[in-house]
């Protein structure tokens, strides 16, 4: 039987630590209990080990406080949570032609409403990379947020995050990053790259579960973001409305501690394994993909940054002769166990701005870190295959 060889780690990383597990195991099998809604030594250790994954997550993005970390169900939640709660009728958005629809979406949610006005930022069609100069043109008095993702999940472009939070900051506009690509294997400073808010899935690089997700609220944001939820926390039992102080305001119900558990986990891999390594062995796999594209590969185009400073382990292709994406995806796996990703990847504007959409979009492949080196030479002899048939 053909190996199977998993390159959809833009989707969900896989595999995950051995460790993720034994902890969600063993929190099934001997704590069970919710946090924040019993005194009993369960519940009580169900709450240190939820403080224990918030403050992991602050370690890691660099933030300064532990209670600004809020658990969400994913990057998409954690994105609705900051758009919404933060525009107001008569406001104005800008993002990207490179965003994903977790932060297309809701924009245009509003915009449809009447209750905003957003501009989106064109982006270079060989690179990704947007303009600077366009960005600036694009602020206007009205303004109340600009929203980037960090890494594309189409081309693995990354955008210049600290030039972009200098200008917002210089404006004194909130910027909202979507971390969802790169959070855990490429360096991230909140306070550096002058980020007010970042969401972060926690199933992508940081190699915890689905269903687990965060946003972190530069402190003192949380006097302008409304809740969008409200419901039990534990906490102020006997009032009839949302505790005003954090976490509790952003998180009513009971939490997926048995995830965060596992997300705990995750993140006590990457600290430990550390963040420029895994971002050393991102580079490494990229540039060995980069030489893989040097083989003879007729008909094979491929998007996204030539320059390795500018990308991540994300890459797009299409090859001459099939025309939908998804035929060469099936082909990766059915002749030779790899695993990718076919189609528009929620991410419309970026596929227009590439010239792909029209097209069906590309098949996908990403990297994680257990991807190795003779993943990607697999990947390279197969494209090569697939490109020559009747060599």
């Amino acid at each position: 039987m053909t190996r199977r060889i998993y390159l959809d780690n833009a989707a969900t990383s896989f595999p995950k630590p051995p460790a993720v597990m034994a902890a969600m195991r063993r929190y099934a099998e001997e704590i069970g209990a919710s946090p924040g809604r019993g005194a009993y030594a369960e519940s009580r250790e169900a709450g240190r080990l939820l403080d224990d994954c918030r403050d992991l997550l602050r370690t890691l993005l660099g933030g300064t406080s532990s209670s600004h970390v809020i658990f969400t169900l994913n990057a998409s939640d954690a994105l609705n949570l900051a758009i919404h709660g933060l525009l107001r009728p008569g406001d104005h958005a800008i993002t990207t032609f490179m965003d994903h629809n977790s932060v297309l979406r809701p924009l245009s949610e509003l915009v449809a409403a009447g209750v905003i006005t957003q501009t989106r930022v064109a982006c270079d069609p060989d690179t990704g990379l947007l303009d600077m100069t366009a960005l600036g043109r694009a602020v206007s008095k009205k303004t109340r947020l600009i929203a980037v993702a960090h890494g594309s999940n189409v081309t693995g472009t990354l955008q210049p995050i600290r030039a972009i939070g200098k200008l917002a900051r210089e404006h004194d506009i909130p910027f909202l990053v979507d971390a969802a690509q790169t959070a855990g294997h490429v360096p991230l400073d909140i306070e550096a790259d002058n980020i007010d808010l970042v969401a972060v899935p926690g199933h992508k690089g940081l190699l915890g579960p689905l269903g687990t997700g965060a946003l972190y609220i530069r402190p003192g944001l949380e006097n302008k973001l409304r809740t969008l939820r409200q419901g039990g926390t534990g906490s102020n039992s006997e009032l009839d409305i949302q505790p005003d102080f954090l976490p509790d305001k952003y998180e009513p119900g009971s939490h997926n501690t048995i995830g965060l558990v596992g997300l705990a986990e995750g993140l006590k891999y990457i600290l430990e394994r550390g963040v420029q390594s895994l971002w050393q062995h991102d580079r490494e796999l990229c540039q060995a993909m980069l030489d893989e594209f040097n083989r003879d590969l007729p008909g094979l185009t491929w998007y996204g940054p030539r320059d390795l400073p500018e990308r991540t382990g994300v890459f797009c292709v299409r090859i001459h002769g099939f025309d939908d994406p998804l035929e060469l995806s099936n082909a990766l796996e059915s002749r030779f166990g790899l695993l990718t990703r076919a189609g528009i990847h929620c991410a419309p504007l970026a596929h227009q701005t590439i010239g792909t959409y029209p097209l069906g979009g590309t098949t996908r492949f990403s990297f994680g870190p257990f991807t190795t080196f003779n993943d990607v030479h697999a990947l390279g002899e197969a494209l090569e295959t697939l490109c020559k048939p009747n060599a």
